[in-house]
């Protein structure tokens, strides 16, 4: 029986939901699922330039498993570009560092309540409006932080 897989630390989720390839026709778009700790990693490698090892211990896995999930992030992400497929940012076995919320109209991205201020986008305001991205599962929504 295989272990049971870590949680990866995230500490930042993406500013975007996904993209979708320019000039297809969007209904005959096949989707590539990116989760949040194979975004980590080739925003960790590919964009704040961090060796392996660095990224590795900031996200809390061994140096051969983040390769593997790095390796994982990058083939999805080249089947995207050659087969024109679009990518979704979701889900994945991981923990945000500090809590996270995205608006619900707006996609905006909030780090903590309490710093939710209604930007000119949204015409109400509340904190109903705010999907927590540390909670995560399709239809029912429980707490990583709790599972520690």
């Amino acid at each position: 029986m295989a272990r049971p897989e870590k949680c990866r630390l995230v500490f930042q989720p993406p500013k975007m939901k996904g993209f979708q390839p320019f000039g297809l026709k969007s209904s005959n778009i096949d989707v590539v699922k990116l989760k949040f700790d194979e975004y980590e990693s080739i925003k960790m490698i590919d964009y704040d330039n961090l060796s392996h090892i660095s990224a590795a211990n900031k996200m809390n896995v061994s140096r051969p498993t983040f390769t593997r999930l790095y390796n994982k992030a990058l083939k999805k992400i080249a089947k995207a570009l050659v087969e024109g497929c679009s990518i979704e940012i979701e889900g994945g076995n991981y923990l945000l560092n500090t809590d996270w919320y995205r608006c619900n109209r707006c996609n905006k991205l909030i780090e903590g309540l309490e710093n939710h201020v209604k930007c000119k986008n949204c015409p109400k305001f509340s904190s109903n409006e705010l999907i927590n991205l540390n909670l995560k599962s399709e239809n029912k929504f429980y707490n990583l932080l709790s599972d520690k």
